[in-house]
């Protein structure tokens, strides 16, 4: 039987998109934790009679996937199975108004920026002094840290502005305190996330200055990789490759997203770079850091894609050699610049064309991969599962990149590093043993 009183009610937070959305789910999950509510995030068990959303409103593939999981729970509210569905997170932000005549069931919707509000709804106060510590929802040996919120870039296909604002850095030394509880309690490889990195420090200290706080983040005790995440190309700050190559706990990897190959259609995305100043720009980086992993993602089929067009980006890659790539069909984002051009590539053609990309991606994968045999590297492990511990190096950022098996009767467990002997290579994973 139910209980009436909030305190003993159960909230479950579910959360959908990019990690910068788990992030806040953490900040949301410390902030019930600390008011002492009963509070999971993503339970199995299905027991929450309170369920908060945090959706992503990105793409198209990322919207159905919110509307559909709103709707499982307004279906299990209208059941008598929860009592309040709350929703926030990108989707409700950009389409609250539309949503709340469509959806009237669910109890309240809030902004992206809105959690003192969210907070106030479940009768929980916001407490400062928890302004730093996060609970984590992924495992204790790596953490994601956003050190900004929003962007202030142009990209004509973007409506992560709309949904996010500008672009607002956070003080270092509210990120080094963050840094250093999380080292406190077990954390050992830091992710550093943003719209854009770097622009972190343009608004509060006047200059780009995310060299300076990787600097600081490297000094933190306990803290063995810094990975670097989402840095856009155009007005790069170089000095970071210094501080990547001289600080060994800096990790020789870069995701640094270029949408495309094609100096015409980099202009129409307001990329503000070229074909031209992006592979010098790489070529810079593969110098000052020899030995670095570039990961990059494109967008097939923007408005006004010729053929020609999608051929440059083809061979761009083919050039390139970039050690990760994902290969995405554009979405056409109302209120933004692309919005108001014609969606005039049909979506087979979409398909076709990144399912090119990503089996050239396919070769070049194997071919880095093959080097690797006989190599040894510095693994952390993530999990185990089935008759194999799973880890990931330097080169590796956690679900999206290659992962290294090792057979699970070798003596690892989940958070530790080992040194790992490649001993079998294929497209995207590694195999290899243990050595001493």
């Amino acid at each position: 039987m139910k209980t009436k009183g909030l305190r003993t009610n159960k909230i479950n937070i579910v959360t959908l998109g990019c990690s910068k959305n788990l992030v806040d789910s953490e900040v949301l999950f410390t902030q019930l934790k600390g008011n002492g509510y009963n509070v999971s995030h993503e339970s199995k068990k299905d027991d929450a009679n309170i369920v908060v959303i945090n959706t992503c409103g990105f793409i198209d593939n990322a919207k159905e996937e919110s509307i559909n999981t709103i709707l499982r729970y307004v279906d299990a509210k209208e059941a008598g199975v929860v009592d309040k569905v709350y929703v926030t997170g990108c989707l409700s932000h950009r389409y609250k108004d539309e949503l709340e005549i469509e959806m009237p069931t669910v109890d309240a919707w809030f902004g992206t920026n809105e959690l003192p509000r969210l907070l106030k709804t479940l009768k929980a106060d916001y407490k400062h002094e928890l302004v730093g510590e996060r609970l984590l929802t992924t495992p204790a040996h790596y953490a994601y840290l956003k050190i900004a919120e929003g962007c202030d870039r142009p990209c004509s296909f973007c409506a992560i502005p709309l949904m996010r604002g500008h672009h607002v850095s956070r003080p270092a030394e509210e990120l080094i305190k963050e840094a250093q509880s999380l080292a406190r309690r077990g954390t050992k490889e830091l992710i550093l996330i943003a719209q854009d990195l770097t622009y972190y420090g343009l608004d509060i200290y006047k200059k780009r200055t995310l060299a300076d706080l990787i600097n600081r983040l490297a000094d933190v005790e306990g803290i063995d990789w810094i990975r670097l995440q989402y840095a856009y190309p155009s007005g790069f700050p170089i000095n970071v490759l210094d501080v990547m190559r001289e600080r060994s706990n800096v990790c020789n990897y870069l995701d640094m997203p270029l949408q495309t190959g094609s100096t015409e259609l980099l202009k129409t995305m307001r990329r503000g770079i070229t074909r031209e100043k992006t592979e010098a720009l790489i070529e810079t980086i593969r110098e000052k850091v020899p030995g670095i992993a570039l990961r990059t993602t494109l967008i097939v089929g923007h408005p006004g894609e010729t053929e020609a067009m999608f051929d440059e980006t083809y061979a761009f890659v083919e050039k390139m050699r970039f050690d990760r790539l994902g290969a995405f069909t554009y979405s056409h984002e109302d209120n933004t610049h692309s919005y108001t051009m014609p969606d005039d590539i049909p979506a087979d053609i979409k398909q076709e064309r990144a399912d090119a990309i990503m089996d050239l991606q396919q070769g070049i994968s194997s071919e880095l991969n093959q080097e690797k045999l006989g190599h040894t590297y510095k693994v952390l492990f993530d999990r185990k599962e089935g008759g194999f511990f799973i880890g990931r190096t330097e080169f590796d950022s956690p679900e999206v990149d290659n992962e290294v098996l090792v057979p699970a009767g070798q003596y690892v467990r989940q958070g530790d590093f080992a040194n790992v002997r490649i001993t079998e290579a294929h497209e995207f994973d590694l195999y290899g043993v243990v050595t001493v």
